[in-house]
């Protein structure tokens, strides 16, 4: 199982709009991709950084679908994340492999 990681550090001030845009939009859109097969939200507790850091994580079952996610429809669903929450948040993106 291929999993994308999406960290994603946001403004104190937009919690509640960013949750409800995410379990509203930016979730459901990623999801009718057909691309994954499940996905988890999870906040960090112990992050050292200022704001709050939530991680969405994406299962997929190979490389290839995520890689056609990225190129294709994922530079659609990131530039409306970014157009509606532009300059409170900073993402980073990691590719991991379940190993058992």
């Amino acid at each position: 199982m291929i999993i994308l990681n999406e960290t994603i550090i946001i403004d104190e001030a937009i919690q509640a709009d960013w949750l409800k845009w995410m379990g509203s939009i930016y979730i459901p859109g990623v999801m009718s991709t057909g691309y994954f097969s499940g996905h988890r939200v999870l906040t960090v507790l112990n992050s050292p950084n200022e704001g709050i850091t939530y991680c969405l994580q994406f299962e997929t079952d190979s490389i290839d679908k995520y890689h056609e996610y990225q190129q294709g429809i994922g530079v659609k669903i990131r530039a409306a994340h970014q157009k509606q929450f532009e300059n409170s948040f900073v993402l980073f993106e990691t590719i991991m492999q379940q190993v058992n």
